[in-house]
């Protein structure tokens, strides 16, 4: 049973009227009559009785016609919903972020993207760069945004923005009062940073070896979840870290915290997408904004 055959059937019912009906579809009348037997024939049940020149519908015939209008609604409903996907006006967009992105660069971009689509649900879930890389692999997140360095064959990385990481210790720590560090001052010092999997901790210890110090030779006090909770404990006296600029400029502003005297490289803020799936229409926005904003400023 096709939809097609659907639609005939109704048409002939309401017109009581083959000929009439095929008129209506732009069909010829064999093709009408073919598609009424062809039902008739699939379920053996007879839905019109042909009375002298004309048709009437037969009690099963009247069932079945309340049930046939029922399908055509609903497969009409279904179109619209897939247009309205199509145009943006509703649907759903999965994100996963590591934490740095999530909290400092992300929301202006979404807050954008909801203004000129209100009708898109958009669910964040925030992690680390290796739970966003481990989301969009599954498929649990359409697009993922992480700062650290991702190395799957399978993802698509782009690089949507840059960010400076820089290293913070407290006001009162003696790195505060330096007008300059060298590599070899690291192993001095306790350190806070972030967990193994972060892209901050990765961009650090990538930058370390690039420097000649072994990430085993640091001393790390604490191993801390979140952005928040490292920059805290360096606030309340632990050691240094490194961090986004963005996140500590609240607390250097305050003066809880200083920012030591060597230049770490800038890191790049990624989107990733499996490259087997085709982004939705949803996801295609986002990027696209996401892109616009970049080459505006």
């Amino acid at each position: 049973m096709t939809l097609e055959q659907l639609r005939i059937f109704v048409a002939v019912a309401e017109r009581e009227h083959v000929t009439r009906a095929a008129e209506a579809l732009n069909l010829t009348q064999s093709a009408a009559s073919a598609a009424v037997a062809a039902l008739e024939a699939q379920h053996g049940s007879k839905l019109f009785n042909r009375v002298g020149r004309g048709i009437e519908l037969t009690d099963a015939g009247r069932i079945f016609l309340d049930e046939a209008r029922a399908v055509l609604a609903r497969a009409e409903l279904a179109e619209l919903k897939l247009a309205e996907l199509a145009g943006l006006k509703r649907g759903r967009l999965l994100i996963q972020a590591s934490q740095t992105i999530a909290s400092y660069w992300l929301p202006r971009h979404l807050v954008d993207f909801r203004h000129a689509h209100p009708g898109i649900e958009i669910r964040l879930s925030v992690g680390n760069t290796a739970d966003a890389a481990e989301a969009v692999s599954t498929g649990a997140a359409e697009l993922g945004f992480v700062e650290g360095p991702v190395e799957r064959p399978l993802l698509k990385v782009t690089e949507v923005a840059r960010d400076q990481l820089i290293i913070v210790v407290a006001a009162d720590h003696p790195w505060a009062m330096r007008k300059k560090l060298t590599a070899d001052d690291f192993v001095k010092t306790e350190w806070v940073l972030r967990e193994p999997g972060s892209g901050t901790r990765s961009v650090f210890e990538g930058a370390l070896a690039k420097l000649g110090v072994p990430v085993a030779a640091l001393n790390v006090a604490l191993e801390l979840p979140t952005n928040e909770a490292v920059r805290a404990a360096v606030e309340a006296g632990m050691g240094a870290t490194a961090i986004s600029a963005s996140a500590a400029v609240s607390s250097l502003e305050a003066g809880l915290l200083s920012r030591a005297p060597f230049d770490l490289p800038a890191r790049p803020f990624n989107l990733i997408q499996q490259i087997e799936r085709q982004p939705g229409h949803a996801a295609q926005a986002l990027t696209a904004t996401i892109t616009r904003k970049r080459k505006e400023r």
